[in-house]
């Protein structure tokens, strides 16, 4: 019932921290080298290269492990339908929290694309071994202990996004530091949008509260 009762609180937070979708939303490509663009992409990659060159390895390493934990969503989206309340039974629920569910995932894919494909043209990283070991974290599973409640599950949430926001942060900080502007440009964004997503977990945890 107290899932229920909020569910205008949810809406809310479809309408305000989630963005646009489709065309008027932010994608990986427009923070990569245009592949399609014959006169400039060789030149585009070879600055990428350049300024990613400058980066020392262990601010690489991190950023390796947070695209990892980017590209793990299908288990978080799997998190999310499993709390009482809040889940998606067909797919295409029209319960604000399936709207939830739905549109945070489709935000949140972008990250991971955008980093796996941002390491893979630096030329810095063995990308099949974190390849390796996405398949293995997902095949894995998760469980951080929620046993089905939404408010165990929103503080994990909560805490997961901020812990995310500040890692990405940090690291285009530092890629700032080093000259790789690009770099420091998709970390930026997407700690961007893992604040907006750490209010709206915020949100759901004082309500039930």
């Amino acid at each position: 019932e107290v899932i229920e009762d909020f569910a205008p609180v949810v809406d809310k937070m479809v309408d305000e921290i989630l963005l646009e979708t489709g065309e008027k939303s932010w994608q990986p490509q427009d923070y990569l080298p245009d592949l399609s663009n014959q006169e400039a992409y060789i030149d585009d990659i070879k600055s990428l290269r350049e300024m990613a060159a400058g980066v020392p390895d262990d601010v690489f390493v991190v950023l390796v492990g947070d695209m990892i934990t980017e590209e793990a969503l299908p288990t978080y989206q799997t998190l999310l339908n499993t709390f009482e309340g809040c889940d998606d039974p067909i797919g295409t629920t029209e319960s604000a929290w399936a709207r939830w569910s739905r549109g945070w995932t489709s935000e949140e894919n972008r990250h991971g694309d955008l980093l796996n494909k941002y390491l893979y043209l630096s030329g810095k990283c063995d990308m099949r071994s974190i390849e390796v070991t996405i398949q293995h974290l997902i095949t894995n599973g998760f469980n951080p202990g929620a046993r089905k409640d939404p408010y165990r599950g929103f503080l994990y949430t909560s805490f997961q996004e901020r812990a995310t926001k500040i890692s990405h942060g940090n690291v285009g900080k530092l890629a700032k530091d080093w000259g790789a502007k690009d770099m420091q440009r998709i970390c930026a964004k997407i700690a961007g949008d893992e604040g907006r997503h750490e209010k709206a977990y915020q949100a759901f945890c004082t309500e039930i509260l």
